[in-house]
């Protein structure tokens, strides 16, 4: 990953969005195997819902305030539901059999979530 020199920024040092970026690709690569029936449809979806999580973890760390930061921790949690989901439709096609790398990362997000949404939630006095 590149960065410019002298320039920080916080949701680099997130683990949750490290994965989640880790979680992309793995979506992508799935993907690539739907039919190009789907191009516009589940795959594109798919790969939006699943770019989301770690777009709104980055958001969500650039903006002021806990609370903020809270509100897209929630949005990058219900992308995450939106790929699982979408990942169990595409299985009940048939497009997929195995994406077990994608639902070990999914099972971490929720964790790495969970927790970023519990300390933030403390920090606030909820």
């Amino acid at each position: 990953m590149r960065r410019e020199a002298g320039v920080k920024r916080s949701h680099h040092d997130l683990v949750a969005w490290q994965v989640a970026l880790e979680l992309v690709e793995s979506i992508y690569r799935l993907t690539e195997r739907f039919p190009a029936s789907e191009q516009f449809g589940l795959t594109a979806q798919i790969r939006r819902a699943a770019v989301s999580v770690p777009s709104n973890l980055a958001e969500g760390a650039g903006r002021i305030g806990e609370r903020e930061f809270l509100r897209f921790l929630g949005i990058a949690r219900g992308s995450l539901s939106e790929v699982e989901t979408q990942l169990h439709i595409a299985t009940r096609l048939g497009y997929i059999k195995d994406w077990a790398n994608a639902d070990e990362l999914i099972g971490r997000m929720f964790g790495l979530l969970g927790g970023l949404i519990k300390r933030t939630k403390g920090k606030l006095g909820e």
